[in-house]
């Protein structure tokens, strides 16, 4: 049997659903991760580790593969996001498209520079991601919130991306590699 280039490749039933698979695989690994932060683990904090997390998630998939993660697909995540917490609904849905809309402007700069680098920068999108939301919160609700858990929140998401970065980046080079299938 010859080997042909994967171009040229006949696209067999299962090497289409592969390639879907491939592709659905960021967005679905986002909405289960919530999912499991959902559930009652008694983690102090860990209603703030849900949105740190899905701003984690959506930065690294809009900054390393745009294509796995349509906008459509960030607003239903927000939207997820939203209905397992206490925000008025849309809120995080917005706020997830414009961290989405933000990293995808900036990725031609981003994508090939150093970790430390795109640590940085996520952390600078998910403070002022962070800011806007109790700034939104703050002027739904008529009256000033305390900044205190916006602060932490900044923390929690600037200390848990460099571990979240690095299985990102084994499920981007092996599962999720729709290059490889």
């Amino acid at each position: 049997m010859s080997r042909l280039p994967a171009a040229r490749r006949r696209q067999t039933i299962w090497r289409q659903l592969d390639a879907a698979a491939r592709w659905a695989l960021p967005g679905a690994m986002l909405a289960f991760g919530l999912f499991l932060l959902g559930l009652p683990f008694h983690i102090p904090g860990q209603a703030l580790l849900r949105p740190a997390y899905a701003m984690g998630c959506v930065y690294f998939w809009s900054l390393f593969r745009p294509g796995s993660m349509p906008i459509p697909l960030t607003g239903l995540i927000g939207l997820l996001l939203d209905l397992m917490g206490v925000t008025p609904p849309g809120l995080w849905a917005v706020l997830l498209i414009l961290l989405q809309s933000a990293t995808l402007l900036a990725r031609r700069r981003l994508a090939p520079r150093r970790f430390l680098f795109t640590w940085a920068a996520f952390t600078g999108f998910a403070a002022g991601t962070s800011l806007l939301a109790w700034g939104m919160q703050s002027g739904l609700g008529f009256s000033l919130l305390p900044l205190w858990p916006s602060g932490l929140e900044i923390l929690i998401s600037a200390a848990l991306y460099p571990a979240l970065a690095a299985v990102l980046v084994r499920v981007h080079r092996g599962a999720a590699a729709v290059e490889l299938s």
